[in-house]
C-alpha cells in the first residue's frame, strides 16, 4: 500500500483564524532574530569559559580578551532580546484582542451572517469581515492596555481617535477607510458588483463614547457591534451574501 500515490482528503485550504497573522509575526520574530542573540550569548560565554578553564589549569592563555568580547556580546544580545520581548508582548496583546473579538463576532452566525478573519493584503491584513444581508462590515481591532485605576475611555473628535485624552498617532479612522476600500475594490473586481461596505474600529474592554452620526467609520466597543448591525436596514440579498462570501473565502485560501 505504501507505494500507492496518495493525495490530501481536503478539498480546500482552511480559512484563517483570528490573530493568525500576529501569531506568524511572533514566530518569525523569534525564529529570525531572537534565536541568533541566544546563540551569541551561549557561544561567546562558552568561548570565554574555555579560556578560563585553560587559564586555571595553567595552560598558556590570557582570558581577558575573550571575556571582554563575551561580556560585550552578552550585553548587546540581552538588549536586543529585551526589545524583542517588548515587541512580542505588544503582538500578543494585539493577537489576543483579535481572538476575543473574533470569538465574539462568530455569534453573529446565529443570525445568518458569514464571518471571515485575518484576510491578507499587501503588507497589511484585515482583522475581520462580516458578510450579511445588513451589509459588509470590515472590522479593525485595536487593543490597548487599560489603566489599573481611573477612566478607560475612547472618544472620537473631528475624525481623530483619543484614548484617555491622548490622540492616537496612526489615525485608526483613516486606516479603516483604507481597509474598507480595499475590501470593496476586491469584491468589485472578483464579483463585478458594488457592495455596501462599512468600516468599523473596535476597542475591546474600553468604554467608547457615542460618536456623531456624521462619522463614516463606526468606533465601538465590540459588544455594541451586533446591535448596530441589527439596527441597519437590509441591503444585500441572500444570494449576494453567498456570492461575496464565496469570493472572499476563495481569495483567503489562495494566499496559502
Amino acid at each position: 500500500m505504501d507505494h500507492i500515490i496518495k493525495k490530501t482528503p481536503l478539498k480546500a485550504n482552511p480559512l484563517r483564524n483570528p490573530g493568525q497573522s500576529l501569531d506568524e509575526e511572533i514566530r518569525k520574530l523569534w525564529d529570525e532574530k531572537g534565536t541568533i542573540y541566544f546563540i551569541y550569548i551561549i557561544g561567546f560565554l562558552g568561548f570565554a569559559l574555555g579560556d578560563w578553564i585553560r587559564w586555571i589549569t595553567q595552560e598558556p592563555i590570557n582570558p581577558i580578551l575573550s571575556t571582554t568580547i563575551a561580556l560585550f556580546a552578552t550585553v548587546f544580545s540581552s538588549y536586543k532580546l529585551i526589545n524583542i520581548r517588548k515587541k512580542t508582548n505588544q503582538l500578543k496583546l494585539a493577537r489576543d484582542g483579535e481572538k476575543v473579538v473574533g470569538q465574539h463576532l462568530d455569534h453573529l452566525r446565529e443570525h445568518g451572517a458569514r464571518v471571515l478573519h485575518d484576510i491578507i493584503g499587501n503588507n497589511f491584513n484585515v482583522d475581520h469581515v462580516i458578510i450579511s444581508e445588513k451589509g459588509i462590515f470590515v472590522v479593525d481591532t485595536k487593543t490597548y492596555k487599560k489603566p489599573i485605576k481611573g477612566e478607560a475611555i475612547v472618544r472620537v473628535q473631528n475624525s481623530e481617535v483619543y484614548v484617555n485624552n491622548y490622540k492616537v498617532d496612526r489615525n485608526p479612522i483613516r486606516q479603516s477607510k483604507a481597509l474598507s476600500k480595499w475590501v470593496k475594490d476586491l469584491l468589485k473586481e472578483t464579483t463585478g458588483k458594488d457592495f455596501p461596505v462599512q468600516g468599523v474600529v473596535v476597542y475591546p474592554g474600553w468604554y467608547v463614547e457615542k460618536t456623531s452620526s456624521k462619522e463614516e467609520i463606526w468606533v465601538l466597543n465590540p459588544k455594541a457591534l451586533p446591535a448596530f448591525i441589527q439596527n441597519t436596514k437590509s441591503k444585500i440579498p441572500v444570494e449576494d451574501v453567498r456570492l461575496a462570501y464565496f469570493h472572499l473565502s476563495r481569495y483567503i485560501r489562495s494566499k496559502y
